[in-house]
């Protein structure tokens, strides 16, 4: 088995330069995964290959989909977009009645063209499910976390608390800057906690695409824009704040989780059956409860200290080597 791994995206922003976000972590984990498994992969379509692998369903990539079916091959895709989370992401949804709909028909006509679909949770699993595709399609897999390029590193946090003039306990998010991420609920926490730095390291869009960002006059608050070294960014802080509305994983919760870092999250579906409240991470519902979580892990060492080394277990528990086997047990099945 020979794979055409394929990654259709953020054309529409000029290409994956100076981006960075969970789509292109995702699709080099796919890359270390197949490396792992010892799986031929290729990324050139002229090459002899027997399985598409295709992360976003672009027309483009569905054109290639539909092509690879008619000789034969099989095909593959990644659940990484929704209707739900492009809702909650881009402005024109807000702007166009009825796009929503559409997009959703779009999709599950996509992603009907494959003969496996990886969700990357199992909360993914059932939207698509409620799309109308057919439960025996759909695999829940993480997306995984290597965990030989995320780990705790002394020299790269000094680095980074240097660079971005970082000091005390700082409350941080390494993630895109969009306003499904959690940017209100990440301001207003630093309002009330003024007495500690808030730092979110990660691209800013351009208006035209997403809504720019609140104005604020306090001091205690950055946002980096786009950062070469996300290893040093979550090494830089010391609790790791992800109030992100919607997610089909949450990528860097797992990156964040090697790190050791204590977590605190918003209680939406996607975490239940990974992210355990008190144990491996704090969730809140609401700003009034990530208000009393983050001072409780503000004021209490032991609970940082209990959180980040379950997170790290976590880590160990969804890194690519250990998720290996459930990965290689789906694509026998293609050929089943």
């Amino acid at each position: 088995m020979r794979i055409l791994l394929r990654s259709h995206f953020y054309k529409i922003f000029g290409g994956t330069e100076n981006i960075g976000g969970g789509l292109i972590s995702a699709t080099e984990n796919q890359r270390k995964m197949l490396k792992h498994l010892n799986i031929s992969f290729t990324e050139n379509i002229n090459d002899d290959w027997d399985v598409i692998q295709i992360n976003i369903p672009w027309p483009e990539a569905l054109k290639e989909a539909k092509l690879a079916r008619k000789n034969g091959k099989k095909v593959v895709m990644w659940s990484h977009v929704t209707v739900e989370d492009l809702e909650k992401s881009v402005r024109i949804f807000k702007i166009i009645p009825g796009l929503s709909f559409l997009i959703k028909k779009y999709l599950k006509y996509a992603y009907g063209h494959a003969d496996l679909i990886f969700c990357p949770s199992q909360y993914t699993k059932n939207l698509l499910i409620n799309y109308g595709l057919p439960s025996e399609k759909l695999f829940a897999q993480s997306n995984a976390i290597d965990t030989d390029n995320y780990y705790k590193d002394i020299t790269r946090r000094e680095l980074y608390r240097k660079q971005y003039n970082l000091s005390g306990l700082v409350v941080g998010n390494v993630s895109l800057v969009i306003p499904r991420k959690g940017i209100d609920t990440f301001i207003l926490l630093s309002k009330k906690f003024t007495k500690n730095q808030f730092v979110w390291f990660g691209k800013i869009f351009n208006k035209l695409f997403v809504a720019g960002l609140p104005k604020t006059s306090h001091t205690n608050i950055y946002f980096t824009d786009f950062i070469q070294d996300a290893v040093a960014a979550l090494n830089a802080i010391d609790i790791f704040l992800f109030p992100s509305y919607e997610e089909n994983q949450g990528m860097v919760v797992l990156e964040a989780a090697a790190i050791g870092l204590p977590i605190l999250v918003r209680d939406i579906p996607v975490y239940e059956g990974w992210l355990v409240h008190n144990v491996n991470c704090l969730k809140a519902k609401d700003e009034s409860e990530f208000e009393v979580c983050l001072n409780n892990l503000l004021e209490d060492n032991e609970l940082r200290d209990k959180l980040g080394k379950n997170a790290l277990l976590l880590a160990e528990k969804e890194s690519i080597k250990s998720q290996g086997i459930l990965v290689q047990k789906a694509y026998d099945s293609l050929f089943k």
